[in-house]
């Protein structure tokens, strides 16, 4: 196979040497394969399969899990620190946790490639972070429908909560006004005051696709915030 652009996402120790690994790639899209003798000491490649870092690999095996074969660099790390390193850590944690293995997802691949150039900025990332969540839901087919459960158009004044079983909204208290969902329906996402309200319909799309289990970087990122309110006062 031709080398594949790819970035990793998520990596651990696998027996003495090895790692297990998980890659966003951009035809194939997470990929899951054994770094072999990546943990010895004194590896190049163990330099080089960094988070952030842009790679290209190929791999051989018929199965779920690959075995890497080729792994170089093409290009530096994004440099990321603070909060703009938690964006990243919940970006990798998300995609490793909603996308199935080996499909493809060329879009969510070239937002995430943007997403890391803007992130070392504070005033890109939560945009950066919503394309990134809406290319993954769209690629799922689980982007909301932004209609009622019959198709209808939203009332600008009612106020809506997701369903996520027919991806549809329905009334409900202390939702989204119907004014708001037909500016992001239109994907009018820059309009001020639209970054809650964006943030809140990405997180109660993907909630079915993430399950139970809650993501430990958004643990991180509000103890963050935590930290600076009480630093605060």
């Amino acid at each position: 196979m031709q080398p594949a652009p790819a970035f990793l996402l998520h990596k651990r120790p696998y027996r003495e040497t090895s790692a297990l690994v998980e890659l966003l790639t951009l035809h194939h899209g997470r990929v899951r394969a054994v770094a072999q003798g990546v943990q010895r000491p004194g590896s190049r490649s163990r330099g080089r399969l960094q988070p952030f870092a842009p790679l290209h690999v190929t791999w051989v095996g018929e199965g779920e899990l690959k075995r890497l074969r080729l792994m170089e660099g093409r290009g530096s790390a994004a440099l990321l620190a603070g909060e703009g390193l938690l964006c990243g850590l919940y970006a990798n944690e998300l995609l490793t946790r909603v996308l199935p293995v080996e499909l493809p997802v060329p879009e969510v691949f070239a937002f995430y490639t943007a997403m890391l150039e803007v992130l070392p900025r504070p005033e890109g990332r939560a945009g950066a972070l919503r394309r990134l969540e809406v290319a993954a839901l769209e690629a799922l087919d689980a982007w909301p429908r932004f209609t009622d459960p019959e198709g209808g158009e939203l009332d600008p004044q009612r106020r809506y909560v997701l369903d996520p079983a027919s991806r549809a909204f329905v009334a409900g208290e202390g939702g989204i006004d119907g004014r708001t969902l037909r500016l992001l329906a239109r994907g009018d996402w820059a309009e001020p005051g639209l970054a809650g309200p964006a943030k809140a319909v990405t997180r109660a799309a993907l909630a079915p696709l993430l399950g139970s289990r809650s993501l430990r970087s958004r643990e991180l990122m509000r103890q963050l915030a935590q930290r600076r309110r009480a630093g605060s006062h």
